[in-house]
């Protein structure tokens, strides 16, 4: 149990526009659900127009953790400017955005209510996990490119807000217009590939859009999960997205169609100029330089979490 020492204090920083606004609807009873544990709350509401490096410079030996409200592009911006700024605390995530799959590996379920994830946290314990690395950018959960994987980019935070993953579905839709096939190489320690592909991922996390797609990733082992849909026509490549809809998380192997690597860092390009995401943020452009940095970020999960 996370119980703090003559108030120690906790940075709170939390997204306004994530999700349904509920952090601010909730904020007096988080303040007082962490006085409670013996925790400061120092928050920090994040507008991306003031100077958020400015206001974390304060942290210091004082601090005990971090706690980030927001999606997934919200935990993207702290982790990296928690790296630039040479800040290592544990994060604890509260999932305030729309799909929150970074906060789903860490064993808060999309459905877990905000005051209740903060009871999660509290009661949880401190455990160093991997990210990824591209090209000097890190990513918590996924980096990707191809079909589909640029549609949080592209949905307005209002649809987001006003219709959740419905607003990511309706995107999609749109995203069939342009149905092409990339032609990309890959050069790994833990394998190679040359040639066409509608999606490419390296997966820190399991999950995109609530979807478990990298079922057999591991978030601690030092390695990245990289996955290649090749697809032989639209309609093989809508076969194997399919194979991903039950959502059980029982399958032993992926389909046939996908291209399946373990690696500790790879090398990949593209040749075509194409967009590339990194949770749900826009990445990179190509040559990509991608690497796994092992144990370097540590967060707060409950402790009875199922994916931990």
């Amino acid at each position: 149990m996370l119980r703090g020492t003559a108030m120690q204090k906790v940075k709170f920083i939390y997204n306004p526009s994530s999700g349904e606004n509920l952090v601010a609807e909730h904020l007096d009873s988080i303040i007082d659900l962490y006085q409670r544990y013996g925790y400061m709350l120092v928050p920090h509401r994040l507008d991306f127009i003031a100077d958020t490096a400015e206001a974390m410079r304060d942290i210091d030996g004082s601090y005990h953790h971090a706690l980030v409200a927001g999606g997934d592009g919200t935990v993207n911006y702290m982790v990296n400017l928690f790296k630039s700024l040479g800040i290592d605390i544990p994060l604890g995530i509260l999932p305030a955005g729309t799909a929150n799959d970074f906060a789903t590996v860490l064993g808060l379920p999309p459905r877990t209510g905000i005051l209740e994830a903060c009871r999660l946290l509290l009661d949880g314990r401190i455990t160093p996990i991997d990210v990824g690395k591209v090209n000097g950018q890190y990513f918590v959960n996924v980096f990707s490119c191809g079909l589909f994987t640029d549609i949080s980019q592209k949905t307005p935070t209002l649809m987001k807000n006003t219709f959740g993953k419905l607003a990511y579905y309706v995107g999609g839709v749109g995203e069939l217009s342009r149905f092409r096939k990339l032609k990309i190489s890959l050069d790994c320690d833990g394998g190679s590939y040359e040639g066409d592909c509608f999606i490419f991922f390296v997966f820190n996390g399991h999950t995109a859009g609530n979807l478990k797609i990298a079922y057999l990733s591991e978030i601690d082992d030092g390695l990245l999960d990289v996955l290649i849909v090749k697809g032989g026509g639209p309609i093989q490549t809508i076969q194997t997205l399919l194979h991903y809809l039950p959502l059980t998380g029982r399958h032993k192997k992926y389909p046939q169609g996908i291209e399946h690597f373990r690696c500790s860092r790879l090398t990949a390009d593209s040749a075509t100029d194409e967009t590339t995401d990194i949770d749900g943020q826009p990445g990179p452009s190509f040559p990509l330089e991608i690497e796994c940095e092992k144990g370097g970020l540590r967060v707060i999960i409950p402790r009875k979490s199922a994916n931990r």
